[in-house]
This record gives structure tokens, C-alpha cells and sequence, in this order.
């Protein structure tokens, strides 16, 4: 398959907004690197600095509209013109397996450990999920599939049902059924990410108990994950709580702290939300339907 990347200096635009407008737009990927040559020293707690000089590249299918892409960055980011920006043509390679070129395990709240490929980099008796995503989104490296996996390992989850709207690699639905849920049902509309996930379920040897596909589920889960964009969430707000048993768990992600209250009124009617979780300029919203 071929590829193209749209490549732009940030100046002074938010990384965050601007990754969340690539995502909207269908990118595989995005990438922050140094545009100059500037040492980012040691940052004070809390603190995630970037490089003074940032630039952003977002990896598309060949087909991408890109007239239509800055038309959306320009309207998005309520700008007159982009900053200086190409579009490269690249050589065609197994762009899948770049990501494990600078990803290594990572730990999430208390037992659970994200490993690619085979490595035994893991403390003994932690929960470890190997991830091979291939081109579906989720690592565990961006911030809302981070506060996701957080929450997860923080849940008792031994013995519940948990549904993952908008599955991406799988990598929630295999951490829910490492951690000790009884079964997951996973959808999301890319065909491609349904086989991550079925993948990523064998790898680590939990496909019995998954159910990948497009369709949605017609019955109640204990618990459920949607990791997916703020619109997306508002839209389906009545469907993803219909999904969830009465005094059920939620997590949302995928979600600017500017659209947190926005995202919560669509789902207050049924959910009880706790105090949100936030990261890098995202937030995470949980809550107990009521």
C-alpha cells in the first residue's frame, strides 16, 4: 500500500488540537519531532515540553483528500494560512512495524505492563499485554489510551462482561481480558483495526473470549471503554449507555479538557460522573451508570 505525509512546523498552534484535527481526518498516525536543533533538558514535574521549534507529520492512506484536510486544519485551528507544509510521497515498506523501532515497555497504574513483540522486559507477576498494532491506533504511548489503561488495571474486573467502542488495536479489550474479564466484545467501523484486535487477542492468547467485529452488541456489558473522539462520543451517547448495565462502569477518552463538559451534559442523564482524570491536555471521564 502506498502513503503520503503531511508534514508542517507547529509555530505557535497547539500540538493537541492539531493532532486531534489530522485524527478527525483519518490519519494512521502522528508524529511531533524537532524542526531545529534545540535540547529539551530535564522538564519540572508535570511538565511535558516540546521542542521550540515543533514540527508535526501525519501519515495518510494515498487516497487522502488533501485540499479538503487544510481546508478542515484552517477552519479547525481558525487560521488564514497553515504554517509552511509539504506533502511526500513514501517509498512503500512495512510501515507497521516502525513503531516498535521506539516503543518499549511501558507500565500503567499498578500491574499492568504493555510489551511489544516477544521481549520479557517485565517485572515478575505483572499483567503483560503484547501489542503488535499494526496501523490501528493505540499503543498505549498517547495519553488517552494511557488514562484508559489506568483505569482499567484500576477496576475489578474478574468475572464482568466489558464492551470496547472503537477497539483501534484491541489493546483495551486485551488488557480488560489479561486483567481478568470474563469476556469483550470489541467493534469499531475499520476492518483493519478488527483484525489488529483479533490478532493482538491471539498473541496473547486470549481470542476465546473475544468477539471482534463491526456489528454492535444487543445486550448490556458490566463495564465500558470508548476511547474514540469527542464528537463521535457526544453522537452515540444514547447507544454507548444503553450498553451498559445499571450501576455498569464507564471510561471515555479521546477528549480535549475544553470538550469535557460538553462530552458529560450528552451522557448526564444516566451517568454518574467522578471528578475527570486529565493528561497532557486530555481527559478521561468515568462514571457509574445510574
Amino acid at each position: 500500500m502506498e502513503w503520503r505525509q503531511f508534514v508542517m512546523n507547529l509555530e505557535s498552534i497547539d500540538p493537541d488540537r492539531i493532532e486531534a484535527a489530522f485524527l478527525e481526518c483519518g490519519a494512521q498516525s502522528v508524529t511531533l519531532t524537532d524542526a531545529g536543533d534545540n535540547p529539551v533538558l530535564e522538564p519540572a514535574p508535570g511538565e511535558t515540553p516540546l521542542w521550540t521549534d515543533t514540527r508535526i507529520t501525519a501519515l495518510f492512506d494515498s487516497g487522502a483528500d488533501f485540499a479538503a484536510l487544510k481546508e478542515h486544519l484552517r477552519s479547525e485551528l481558525d487560521l488564514d494560512e497553515l504554517p509552511p507544509h509539504r506533502i511526500e510521497a513514501l517509498a512503500d515498506r512495512a510501515w507497521e512495524r516502525e513503531w516498535l523501532k521506539d516503543f518499549g515497555p511501558m507500565q500503567f497504574g499498578r500491574r499492568l505492563w504493555i510489551v511489544p513483540g516477544d521481549s520479557d522486559d517485565s517485572p515478575a507477576g505483572s499483567v503483560v499485554v503484547r501489542l503488535d498494532p499494526g496501523l490501528a491506533f493505540g499503543t498505549g504511548t498517547h495519553a488517552t489510551t494511557a488514562m484508559c489503561l489506568e483505569w482499567l488495571d484500576s477496576r475489578n474486573l474478574t468475572g464482568r462482561d466489558v464492551f470496547d467502542f472503537g477497539c483501534g488495536s484491541g489493546i483495551l479489550s486485551v488488557a480488560a481480558l489479561k486483567l481478568g474479564a470474563a469476556a469483550v466484545e470489541a467493534v469499531d467501523i475499520d476492518l483493519q483495526a478488527v483484525t489488529a484486535t483479533r490478532q493482538n487477542a491471539q498473541r496473547n492468547n486470549v481470542e476465546d473470549r473475544l468477539l471482534a467485529g463491526t456489528e454492535l452488541p444487543t445486550r448490556q456489558f458490566d463495564a465500558v471503554v470508548a476511547n474514540i473522539l469527542a464528537g463521535t462520543l457526544i453522537e452515540h451517547a444514547g447507544l454507548i449507555c444503553d450498553c451498559l448495565k445499571p450501576g455498569g462502569e464507564l471510561a471515555l477518552s479521546g477528549i480535549l479538557t475544553g470538550q469535557a463538559q460538553e462530552v458529560q451534559k450528552a451522557f448526564r442523564a444516566h451517568i454518574d460522573f467522578e471528578a475527570p482524570t486529565t493528561l497532557n491536555e486530555w481527559a478521561l471521564l468515568s462514571g457509574t451508570r445510574s
